[in-house]
C-alpha cells in the first residue's frame, strides 16, 4: 500500500476517529499538490497516525473515506464490501423475495461507500456514482455484484452521467455487464415498470416503499390525492389496498405516462383512477374538500443550505394549503427528502404551516426512510428522508 498522504491539521483528526467519513479542505495541513481528482490517498492526523483511505476531489469536501483499515483497495477489498451490504440485505428479507424484488443494495456513506448507490431491479443492478473517485471503481463494483448475487444478477447499469461533474469527463451510462431480463418489479404484490436509463435517480424512489404501503392501510374506501406522484407509486399502493377514488398530478406529462402505465400493470386494481398534468402548488390552491387523504411527496426544495429558507417557506405554503382543503377526518401525508432541511425543521414547518390553517392536527406517525437505505451512526448527513402522517380533525 502506497497511497500519497494528506496530513490533517492537530486536532482535526477527532471526527474521522469518530468514524466520520468526509475531510473538509479546511482540516487539511499539508498535500502533495499534484493530486489528480479522484485519486487514492492516505489521511494521517499530524502525529502521523493512520486514519483512513479515500478518494481525493477539490472542493469543500476533499476526502471521502472508504476504509479506516490499512489495506489495499483491491478486487477483494470491494468483494467484501458488496458482501457485507448484500448479507444486510439478506437479514432484511430482500434477496429472492418475490413480493418485493427491488431494494437498495449500497445507500453510500449508510453502507460505508460514500458516493455509491446500488439499486436492484429484479435481476439488474443500477450503479450511480457521486464522484469520480468511486466511478473509477465500477468495474471491480460490478464483478463484486456478480460474486455476491450469482444467478439472482442478470445485469449490472451504470448510470452515473447524470450524478458526476461534467467538467471530469464526459460520462456515458452503459451496462458494465450483462444486460436485463425484465424491466417489472414487484413491491408488495404490486407491479412497476422501472426506466432506469431515462427515469429519475435510478428509475424508481424505492426509499418510499414503507410509507406506500402503509398509505394503502389508510386508503381504503377512502378519496385519495397523489400529488407529484412521479410514476404513481403511492397511486398504485393505495388502489391496490381498496382505495375507492385516486387523483395522481405531476407537473411532468413524462410522469403522467408512467402512472398511467404502471396503473395497467395492476389489471386487479378496482378503485377509479384520473391523473392530470399540472403545477401541483397551484393545482392544490382550486382542490375541492371531498379527499380523505392527500400525499405531498415533492422533489427537494432545496440542494443546499443557502436554499433552506425559501424550501422552508415552500414546504409551509404548501402544507398549509393542503390543510385548509383537506376533508374533516382526513390524513395528509407529507415529505421532505432535502437533506439540508431536516426533521426537527421540518417539523417546525408543519406546526407553522397547522397554525395557519387553523385546523386541529394530531401527529399519528413520524417517517423515514427504510432499512435497505441505512443511516450510519457515525455519519449523520446519511438521513435525509423524513414524513409525518397527520390526522386532521
Amino acid at each position: 500500500m502506497n497511497y500519497p498522504k494528506v496530513i490533517l491539521k492537530r486536532g482535526k483528526e477527532i471526527s474521522l476517529i469518530r468514524r466520520h467519513h468526509w475531510v473538509f479542505s479546511g482540516a487539511i495541513q499539508d498535500m502533495p499538490k499534484d493530486l489528480a481528482n479522484g485519486q487514492l490517498v492516505e489521511v494521517r492526523a499530524a502525529s502521523d497516525r493512520f486514519l483512513g483511505i479515500g478518494h481525493f476531489s477539490q472542493g469543500s469536501i476533499m476526502v471521502r473515506i472508504i476504509s479506516f483499515e490499512e489495506r489495499e483497495i483491491d478486487q477483494e477489498f470491494w468483494n467484501e464490501k458488496i458482501q457485507d451490504a448484500y448479507h444486510l440485505r439478506d437479514t432484511l428479507g430482500f434477496i429472492s423475495n418475490p413480493k418485493t424484488n427491488v431494494f437498495r443494495l449500497v445507500h453510500g456513506e449508510g453502507d460505508l461507500l460514500p458516493g455509491l448507490i446500488i439499486d436492484y431491479y429484479n435481476g439488474t443492478a443500477v450503479i450511480q456514482a457521486h464522484h469520480i473517485g468511486m466511478h473509477q471503481h465500477v468495474q471491480e463494483i460490478a464483478l463484486a455484484i456478480k460474486n455476491s448475487f450469482g444467478a439472482l444478477l442478470s445485469g449490472v447499469y451504470d448510470k452515473s452521467s447524470e450524478t458526476l461533474p461534467r467538467n471530469l469527463g464526459n460520462f456515458q451510462n452503459e451496462w458494465v455487464l450483462g444486460s436485463p431480463k425484465t424491466d417489472l418489479v414487484q413491491e408488495h404484490g404490486a407491479t412497476y415498470k422501472i426506466d432506469w436509463e431515462k427515469g429519475q435517480k435510478t428509475g424508481f424512489f424505492i426509499d418510499q416503499r414503507e410509507n406506500r404501503k402503509l398509505l394503502g392501510d389508510y386508503s381504503k374506501g377512502k378519496k385519495v390525492l397523489n400529488t407529484f406522484c412521479y410514476s404513481g407509486g403511492f397511486s398504485v399502493q393505495a388502489l391496490l389496498d381498496g382505495a375507492r377514488e385516486v387523483h395522481s398530478v405531476d407537473i411532468s406529462s413524462k410522469a403522467i405516462e408512467l402512472t398511467e402505465e404502471n396503473i395497467s400493470l395492476n389489471p386487479s386494481l378496482n378503485g377509479v383512477h384520473e391523473s392530470k398534468v399540472a403545477d401541483v402548488v397551484k393545482y392544490i390552491r382550486e382542490i375541492g374538500d371531498d379527499y380523505d387523504v392527500i400525499v405531498l411527496d415533492p422533489p427537494a426544495f432545496a440542494k443546499n443550505q443557502k436554499a433552506r429558507h425559501n424550501a422552508v417557506q415552500a414546504y409551509k405554503r404548501l402544507n398549509a394549503e393542503a390543510l385548509k382543503k383537506i376533508k374533516s377526518g382526513g390524513i395528509l401525508f407529507t415529505f421532505s427528502c432535502s437533506q439540508v432541511v431536516d426533521k426537527s425543521l421540518f417539523a417546525h414547518t408543519l406546526t407553522a404551516a397547522g397554525l395557519e390553517s387553523g385546523r386541529k392536527i394530531k401527529v399519528l406517525h413520524y417517517l423515514s426512510q427504510p432499512a435497505d437505505h441505512p443511516i450510519n451512526l457515525f455519519h449523520p448527513e446519511t438521513e435525509y428522508l423524513k414524513g409525518l402522517v397527520l390526522y386532521v380533525e
